[in-house]
């Protein structure tokens, strides 16, 4: 798994950790994506998230994306990193970074864990607002 780097934590996410661990010198271009806690979410104001997880079979899924995204595209190494717990405003809950010799392989790729990843892991999402709190399905 030396180019498959995972991680479920409780502290803050660093982008730049995900973008080191996909350097390499056969890496023409990185793609990263980085999900930030917004203040709204259908004209609601958002107070914070809080995002809880069954942490074997989500580290289980997430190795299966990033195989998954390995075997299809030709892309060298990848990165996905989401964070547990309360997250405020502009916090960061989830890094994807993906090295490949070529941008266009690395775009999809990254695309790819990121949409797979919010089908597919058991990570849930409660919105809180103002008035109250939701717990978010996975995908629209």
């Amino acid at each position: 798994m030396d180019n498959i780097d995972l991680l479920l934590s409780a502290d803050p996410l660093d982008p730049a950790l995900g973008n080191a661990f996909v350097s390499a010198p056969g890496v023409g271009g990185i793609v990263t994506f980085t999900g930030t806690v917004r203040d709204q979410t259908q004209q609601k104001r958002v107070l914070r998230l809080e995002f809880e997880s069954y942490e074997p079979m989500a580290l289980s899924e997430m190795k299966k994306i990033a195989q998954q995204a390995l075997d299809t595209y030709p892309v060298l190494k990848i990165a996905i990193h989401h964070r547990l717990g309360v997250l405020d405003i502009g916090e960061i809950p989830v890094v994807i970074a993906v090295g490949a010799a070529h941008r266009g392989a690395a775009f999809a790729a990254c695309q790819y864990c990121i949409d797979t990843l919010k089908q597919t892991v058991p990570i849930w999402k409660k919105e809180v607002f103002e008035d109250g709190a939701v717990w978010v399905a996975a995908h629209p």
